[in-house]
């Protein structure tokens, strides 16, 4: 017998319709008894076959005639079946000679995923070639879905369609969107397909032409080519049109280039180019406009960074960043950009680090490019850093840090010096069920060398040196009961805490010079800390006790809390004498404000949250925060923030009295809107707002939003503010024109959420037939 050997299935032989169907995904495999019986299959599988061995041909039809091992003329409800290919026609003439089949009359074809239908095909059935006419098609692959005059198949993979269309919009008529072109050629190996003088419609109007234009029918491969344009309008650059061209230079690293052309300052290049591979990895963007028509100057911004893997605990970053002048953040920051309109600092880094075991270490090098009107940092060349921690050794957790650091600074007549520290510490954690109780000493040492260039009057000296232990206790319980609340069961927990610190007074440290030192907010987040500043300039001296209660009730089922209150305050022992700044001591009281806080998740779908800053001195609210989120269903999340600080509470502090309310909210049937006004009160002013429209059909969605922002204080130390028009065309799986609307969403609107995407496409089995 011919190796394409044809199994004739016939009325008389196999009562019609004859089909094997799937009942059971979980019905048992049954042995075989003969060479072709049929049995139940657990679930679809894909077979491949041996190597060199040709797949059968099956046919069924009403009727057959035709030459045994020649040729077969199959009518009424024929198939013609050959591994996972499936012909269906109203007539179908196989000639095993040559392989070759035509199907005329409502031809159908299944192809690895693909569906095709037509008037007629021929095709070579072993080579999985042939043509189509007045075909229509699906692709499992993305899940669209056209029409054309004619469909060549080149063989299993491959495909080229004669003035056809294409789009992944599941409707019987109409799409919303489609792509019509004179070719397109598909390849199902690569993932791809290349559309010849296509034209982009939109609900029926054209929207985009290319004489070639190339998608991906699977999303998640890579290829190079042009990709969607961005249109953006602000204030500061006018109207301005992004075109970003991807490069897919390897599997592991890429370059994209943005030319982004505005009407009020000119042509920007960046390019973007992003590498990766097992041991290291980074990017580089550079940003770079040849001639500002305003500022009529060349202006540019740089950004790279790399981190690497040296092995054996060893690793190295580099971290750089610079732009041209001060007033670039504010003048070409686009939505996209790596920088912030509000950025004055730019860092630059490079750096080594290890870590194995309880060792870590850093060794850096660390400058700075600052912005006026900001006052410059300090910059380290280099700074080593080395830690030691252990912990449960026979009980105790023990550790050391020795940081030595050179400090640099380019204002003039600054103070410059080289600093060195040794931290030890060791504490001993005693945990029981229902308490704790963890006594700490640790000590801190250190030196400064100041060079003779210093002209300071009070930094005279050559050399100082601290040298200040410090001793803390904490401890706490953790009571816990069952209670029955508004009618439901929950777990109460009361933790009430004290935690005493400290540090004897060392009168060498007004004169410490304070080079990365500033004190730490007073807030519940950091209230049970030991009390000194952050960095390592200054050591205070504290002799206080902080003393706090909590209270919880918690989901017994799911361990989730429901409410916490907790309320806290700091008792001072003795007056702090160590300064905080150069220009001012610590506050000389008995007792700090008294913080509260409270958090409340009544259901899954709202929460809020409360804090509250109150001085029994002067009776006076010093800081409150209250807010709260409902979320009752998808895409409908209404937030509201009240934010208060009293003015003065230091220097730099001013009036805060700010509401914050946001929302996504249906509007109508598929038509959403997002909306948040940041508004203060006490000078009845908008700081900031945006307000938006988003339609979400099944295959397409449209946003729209205007925004105005208030960026702080720009380089001339004014209000820097400005408006803009954001929108957004998603054409789901195929493109997506966005400048910066979706992410600005995200950013304003607190438990917002994107518009539903596309289906994933099912597998091939899901159409079998």
């Amino acid at each position: 017998m011919h190796a394409a050997a044809i199994l004739l299935a016939v009325s008389g032989f196999l009562p019609f319709p004859s089909y094997a169907r799937l009942i059971n995904i979980h019905a048992p495999s049954t042995q075989l008894n003969s060479a072709w019986e049929l049995r139940v299959a657990p679930q679809l599988e894909e077979h491949s076959l041996p190597s060199g061995v040709s797949p059968a041909v099956f046919g069924l039809s009403e009727m057959v005639s035709g030459t045994m091992n020649h040729d077969s003329l199959l009518e009424g409800n024929a198939e013609l079946r050959r591994h996972a290919s499936v012909i269906k026609a109203n007539v179908i003439h196989y000639n095993s000679d040559t392989d070759f089949a035509e199907a005329i009359g409502n031809v159908r074809i299944i192809n690895n995923g693909n569906k095709f239908s037509g008037s007629d095909a021929h095709l070579e059935i072993g080579a999985s070639s042939g043509y189509i006419t007045k075909p229509q098609y699906y692709f499992g692959l993305s899940g669209g879905f056209g029409s054309a005059e004619r469909i060549d198949i080149i063989d299993g993979a491959r495909l080229v369609v004669h003035h056809g269309t294409y789009t992944e919009c599941q409707c019987d008529s109409s799409p919303a969107w489609y792509v019509k072109a004179t070719r397109f050629n598909v390849n199902n190996k690569t993932n791809l397909c290349v559309a010849h003088n296509s034209i982009v419609f939109f609900q029926g109007v054209p929207i985009f032409a290319s004489p070639w234009l190339l998608f991906q029918l699977s999303k998640g491969s890579r290829q190079s080519g042009l990709l969607p344009p961005t249109v953006m309008t602000s204030s500061s650059t006018g109207l301005a049109i992004s075109l970003p061209y991807y490069l897919n230079l390897a599997p592991n690293y890429d370059l994209t280039i943005t030319p982004r052309i505005m009407s009020r300052r000119g042509i920007l290049i960046s390019p973007n180019f992003r590498y990766l591979s097992q041991i290291y990895s980074g990017n580089l963007i550079i940003e770079y406009l040849p001639y500002d028509h305003i500022t009529h100057t060349k202006r540019y911004a740089v950004f790279f960074n790399h981190r690497q893997n040296f092995g054996h605990g060893f690793g190295g970053y580099i971290y750089y960043s610079r732009v041209s002048d001060k007033t670039y953040p504010e003048d070409l920051v686009s939505s996209n950009s790596f920088l912030l309109r509000t950025q004055a600092l730019y860092q630059q880094e490079i750096g080594i680090t290890y870590n194995n075991g309880p060792w870590s270490a850093l060794l850096r090098w660390q400058h700075w490019q600052t912005l006026q009107p900001l006052i410059a940092p300090y910059g380290l060349e280099p700074q080593l850093n080395v830690k030691y921690s252990r912990h449960n050794v026979s009980g105790l957790d023990f550790g050391a840090e020795v940081d030595a650091t050179r400090f640099s600074i380019s204002t003039a007549d600054a103070l410059e010096s080289t600093r060195c520290v040794f931290n030890p510490y060791i504490l001993y954690p005693i945990l029981r069920p229902g308490y704790f109780f963890t006594p700490k000493i640790q000590w801190h040492f250190e030196s400064y060398n100041f060079p003779t260039t210093n002209s300071r009057d009070s930094y005279q000296i050559q050399s100082l040196n601290i040298n200040v232990p410090t001793l803390s206790l904490d401890s706490g319980l953790i009571l816990d009961r069952r209670v029955h609340l508004f009618g439901r069961d929950y777990i109460q927990t009361i933790e009430p805490r004290l935690y005493y610190v400290y540090t004897p007074h060392h009168r060498n440290q007004r004169f410490a010079p304070f080079f990365d030192t500033a004190k730490s907010d007073f807030c519940l987040a950091n209230i049970f800390e030991d009390g000194n500043p952050i960095g390592n300039d200054c050591v205070a001296d504290i002799n206080q006790l902080t003393s706090a209660l909590t209270l919880c009730l918690l989901d017994p089922a799911s361990g989730k809390r429901r409410s916490r209150f907790v309320i806290a305050q700091q008792y001072y022992f003795h007056n702090q004498g160590a300064m905080f700044t150069q220009s001012r001591s610590a506050v000389q009281t008995e007792h700090s404000d008294i913080i509260m806080g409270s958090s409340f998740r009544l259901s899954s779908d709202f929460s809020t949250e409360q804090a509250f800053q109150y001085n029994l001195g002067t009776n006076q609210l010093v800081r409150a925060s209250l807010g709260f989120s409902w979320s009752p269903a998808e895409r409908r999340v209404l937030n509201a923030t009240y934010r208060y600080t009293r003015s003065n509470i230091k220097p730099s502090d001013k009036l805060i009295n700010q509401l914050v309310i946001s929302a996504q909210w249906p509007l109508a049937r598929r038509l959403y809107g997002v909306v948040r006004v940041n508004y203060d009160i006490n000078q009845n002013h908008l700081i900031d707002a945006m307000m938006g429209f988003e339609y979400d059909e099944k295959c397409w969605s449209f946003g729209i939003g205007l925004q105005k922002y208030t960026n702080g204080i720009n380089s001339f130390n004014q209000a820097f503010t400005g408006t803009r028009i954001l929108a957004q065309l998603q054409l789901k799986g195929f493109a997506n024109l966005d400048n910066g609307l979706v992410s600005q969403f995200q950013a304003s609107v607190p438990g917002y959420q994107p518009v539903t995407p596309l289906p994933v496409p099912q597998n091939r089995f899901t159409h079998y037939q």
